[in-house]
């Protein structure tokens, strides 16, 4: 049997300080949003000032960027680089193939994932990354 590292809570407080330091340090009003490695929603911050519709987006990219083992920066791209039937993805599991969503890798597996929205998209990226340096 196999065994893998996983989110504590304490792992999401820490990955979630740092994301808002980020921010904060920027003067970017974003949503923050963690997820496990089934994308299933630990955190969800709402800076002050950041806009209703990000409260869904972001949840959305750390959930892709967790499923997909990847940044929800490579989807983006297939989808701008023509492949638009990846349009056609499975709702709600692929609904946030926007960049700033980044996956959390922890000796090789992927035990979660950070979204961010509100800001220019490598703006969000920067701050989901910034987050993920504070545990990895």
């Amino acid at each position: 049997m196999q065994t893998k590292p996983f989110l504590s809570l304490a792992d999401v407080k820490k990955i979630a300080a740092a994301a808002e330091a980020e921010a904060v340090a920027n003067n970017w009003a974003v949503v923050i949003a963690i997820v496990d490695d089934g994308g299933h929603l630990l955190w969800l911050q709402r800076n002050d000032g950041a806009n209703a519709l990000a409260s869904h987006i972001a949840p959305s990219k750390a959930r892709v960027a967790a499923l997909g083992r990847r940044e929800s920066k490579v989807y983006e791209d297939i989808i701008n680089g023509g492949r638009t039937a990846f349009l056609t993805a499975p709702s709600p599991y692929a609904d946030g193939m926007l960049e700033g969503g980044v996956p959390i890798v922890v000796d090789g597996h992927v035990i979660g994932a950070v979204g961010v929205s509100g800001v220019k998209s490598t703006e969000d990226a920067q701050i989901a990354k910034a987050g993920i340096a504070a545990v990895v």
